[in-house]
């Protein structure tokens, strides 16, 4: 079945000074390699941690407690660049995306198996743990598909490589998911959802103006890219998802009655807004897109 080694599925894991967070994900994995055995488990596994940081520390410490996991550094030129550099060190059939502050549940690789005969691309459930004491925290949650996170999804390595793999060229992370999708899209491949394929992702703080402009870039390199997209980020599209923010944003606080960082969410949310239109209209200006 594997037409690259006895190794069906390569795990890549990108990391960057979250030492806790991999440590936490490492375990949620232990169990495939410390109670292993042929009769157990149909497949091959590997898993490759490419690390951005360059710790000492954490290669020392994978070697003694995960010796199972191979552990890279990385090129340092930020995540989709990282992921790229651990699907090329991958032997695997199929790579197996998620994050280094991802937890995969019991039976995620086996989820993704029990469907690799009939897709191209298998896109996992994603949902958040934790609490959320801010009303400004964010989780990359995805219950029904439809947005292949990097954090959880799998694709047959052939595919990934003919691909070309996660664009290297935005200034921010994020948009070379959507990216990579749209590709996959108009190839088109057969992918399918896998809802029992879960990983837990925690919330975590929106990030500030500074990365809310550089998204923006990123949207604008986006429909350099692909100029079909220009019409989602025109400035009546940008108005009705302001407006849908602030419904969005009232609901929470009926329903969760925490206002701590609403104004800071409501602020950055249109500033997104208001910066990703301004970025597209002056790219669309000056190529006439």
């Amino acid at each position: 079945m594997n037409e690259f080694s006895p190794c069906l599925f390569s795990i890549v894991i990108p990391t960057y000074n979250r030492r806790n967070d991999l440590l936490n994900c490492l375990e949620c994995l232990t169990p495939y390699f410390t109670f292993r055995s042929h009769d157990w488990l149909p497949f091959d596994l590997e898993v490759i941690v490419t690390d951005d940081g360059h710790d000492s520390v954490l290669s020392d410490l994978l070697l003694s407690s995960y010796p199972w996991c191979n552990y890279q550094k990385g090129p340092r030129r930020g995540p989709a660049a990282n992921r790229n550099h651990g699907a090329r060190v991958a032997s695997g059939a199929w790579i197996l995306f998620t994050d280094d502050d991802c937890l995969p549940q019991s039976g995620w690789v086996e989820a993704f198996a029990s469907a690799v005969d009939d897709c191209h691309v298998l896109e996992g459930k994603t949902m958040a743990v934790g609490v959320r004491s801010r009303v400004d925290m964010e989780s990359p949650i995805n219950e029904n598909g439809g947005h292949l996170w990097s954090c959880n999804f799998a694709i047959r390595r052939d595919i990934f490589v003919n691909l070309g793999g996660f664009n290297e060229n935005f200034p921010a992370p994020a948009m070379e998911d959507m990216e990579f999708y749209l590709r996959i899209k108009k190839v088109p491949l057969i992918s399918k959802f896998i809802p029992n394929a879960v990983v837990l992702h925690p919330w975590r703080k929106k990030r500030g103006l500074k990365f809310v402009k550089e998204h923006a870039r990123s949207v604008a390199t986006f429909v350099r890219l692909h100029p079909e997209q220009a019409s989602r980020y025109s400035l009546a599209s940008q108005l009705i998802n302001s407006l849908r923010s602030i419904k969005h944003l009232l609901s929470d606080l009926t329903s969760s009655r925490q206002f701590s960082g609403s104004f800071r969410r409501l602020v950055l949310e249109l500033s997104s807004y208001y910066y990703i239109w301004l970025y597209v209209r002056e790219l669309r200006s000056c190529s006439k897109i």
